[in-house]
C-alpha cells in the first residue's frame, strides 16, 4: 500500500440522473440546450395558491435501480446512478468481488417523510399496514446501494443538509488515500418531498416562476429530485480512464445561523482556502466554479461576495435553474457536472440570469463558454451554515 501522502483518488466512472435526463450523458447533452421549465409536483398536492414549481425527473428508473415497493424513490436513485457509474469506470459488479468497497451517500430527509398514509391512519387509531415502515427501514441510501451490489467496504450516509452530496465526496476520498478501501462509490440522492417543499415554502425562499440565480431580481430556490455517483479509485488500475484526480477537500462551519450563511462567507472562504491548500493549487489555476446558486437572496450574495473578493475573474455559474435544488443530491451531482464540463472544455450558461445585481457589478457565465480548465471547483452551502469545496484537476 502506498503512503497515504502519495495515494491519488481518482474518478473513473460517473453516473447521474436529475430533470435533465435519466443518464450523464443524457443530462449533459441538455445542460447545453436550455432549461426545462419546472413544473408543479406530480407525486403529491398542495393548498398553495402560488404554484412554486419543481423539477421532477423526466421519466421511470431503469428498472435495475429496485422496486418502488421495495425501496424508497430516493435509494432507488442512488442505486440508478451507483449502477451508471460501474458502467461508465467499465467495471460490473463481478469486479467487485473480493474487493473492499466503500459506499459514501448524501441526502437530507432521505424519503422519511413520505409516508403520509401510514402516518394519518396511524394517527386516527387505524392499524396500518407496515409495509410503508419496512420499505423506509430498507432504504438507506448508503446500504441500499451496498446491498443491491453485494459489497463489503465501509458504508456511510451522510446527512449534512444541502452540502451532504459533496461532502459523500470528500469523505470517500480521504477513504481512498487512507487505504480504507480499494475503491468507493460517492455521491448523494433526494426526491421530492410535501414536508421539505412545504418547510422552504414557509421560509419563504421558493420562487413562484423558475428560479434566476445571482439574478437581481431573484426570488429564491425552486427544489429538484435526482442523484448521482462516482467511482473513486487510487491510480493504477492499467484499463481505468482517470476522468479527474479530486485534488482537495475543504469543510466548514459558519456558526451563524440555523438557516442564513455567514454575510461576509467566511465561512465559505475558509472551505475553499482548505481545499486549494489540500489540492495545491491557487485561484490562478481555477478555470471556473460551480457554484451552490440557489436563487435565494441571502445565499447568492454571500457566494458573490466570495467571488469578487477571493475569486475575481473566474468564470462561475450554477446548475440550478436545470435541475432544481436537489438538497442532499445537490453536491454530487454539481460535482459530476463539473468534472463532465472540465473534460468537455465546455460551461453552460447559468440559466434564468438576465440582470446583473448592482451591489456587486459581476455575472455569471451567460453563454456557453469555452474553457481550457486543469482545474476546476464546485462548492455547496448548507442549512447550519455547512459549507463544503471540491478542486477537481485533470491527471
Amino acid at each position: 500500500m502506498k503512503p497515504v501522502s502519495q495515494t491519488r483518488a481518482m474518478v473513473t466512472g460517473m453516473g447521474a440522473l436529475c430533470s435533465l435526463g435519466l443518464t450523464l450523458d443524457t443530462c449533459m447533452d441538455h445542460l447545453f440546450e436550455g432549461a426545462p421549465s419546472p413544473k408543479p409536483p406530480e407525486r403529491f398536492s398542495t393548498n398553495h395558491t402560488e404554484p412554486y414549481p419543481v423539477f421532477g425527473l423526466p421519466g421511470p428508473l431503469d428498472p435495475r435501480g429496485g422496486k418502488a415497493e421495495d425501496l424508497s424513490l430516493t435509494a432507488r436513485m442512488a442505486v440508478a446512478a451507483a449502477r451508471e457509474a460501474i458502467d461508465n469506470a467499465g467495471l460490473s459488479p463481478k469486479n467487485l468481488k473480493g474487493r473492499t468497497v466503500g459506499v459514501c451517500m448524501g441526502t437530507t430527509v432521505g424519503a422519511a417523510l413520505n409516508n403520509d398514509p401510514f402516518y394519518i391512519q396511524y394517527r386516527n387509531g387505524e392499524q396500518p399496514g407496515m409495509a410503508p415502515i419496512k420499505r423506509f427501514l430498507r432504504s438507506n441510501p448508503a446500504q441500499a446501494v451496498a446491498r443491491a451490489l453485494d459489497l463489503t467496504g465501509p458504508v456511510q450516509t451522510i446527512v449534512n443538509a444541502c452540502a451532504s452530496g459533496a461532502d459523500a465526496v470528500g469523505t470517500a476520498a480521504g477513504w481512498v488515500r487512507a487505504g480504507v478501501c480499494d475503491l468507493a462509490i460517492a455521491g448523494g440522492a433526494d426526491e421530492l418531498c410535501k414536508v421539505t417543499y412545504n418547510g422552504f415554502i414557509s421560509l419563504m425562499i421558493t420562487d413562484p416562476r423558475p428560479c434566476r440565480p445571482f439574478d437581481a431580481g431573484r426570488r429564491g430556490l425552486n427544489l429538484g429530485e435526482g442523484a448521482a455517483a462516482m467511482i473513486i479509485e487510487p491510480a493504477g488500475r492499467s484499463d481505468a480512464r482517470h476522468l479527474a484526480r479530486i485534488a482537495g477537500y475543504g469543510s466548514a462551519g459558519d456558526a451563524y445561523h440555523l438557516t442564513a450563511p455567514r454575510p461576509d462567507a467566511s465561512g465559505l472562504r475558509t472551505a475553499l482556502e482548505k481545499a486549494l491548500a489540500e489540492a495545491g493549487k491557487t485561484v490562478s489555476d481555477i478555470g471556473f466554479i460551480n457554484a451552490h446558486g440557489t436563487g435565494t437572496r441571502d445565499n447568492d450574495r454571500m457566494e458573490m461576495t466570495l467571488f469578487k473578493d477571493t475569486l475575481p475573474g473566474v468564470p462561475f455559474f450554477s446548475t440550478k435553474g436545470y435541475t432544481g435544488h436537489t438538497l442532499g443530491a445537490a453536491g454530487a451531482i454539481e460535482a459530476v457536472f463539473t468534472i463532465a464540463c472540465m473534460n468537455r472544455g465546455i460551461i453552460p450558461a447559468s440559466a434564468g440570469f438576465s440582470t446583473p445585481d448592482p451591489d456587486f457589478g459581476i455575472s455569471p457565465v451567460i453563454a456557453p463558454l469555452a474553457v481550457s480548465a486543469d482545474s476546476a471547483i464546485s462548492q455547496s452551502v448548507a442549512f447550519g451554515g455547512n459549507n463544503a469545496v471540491l478542486v477537481f484537476s485533470k491527471g
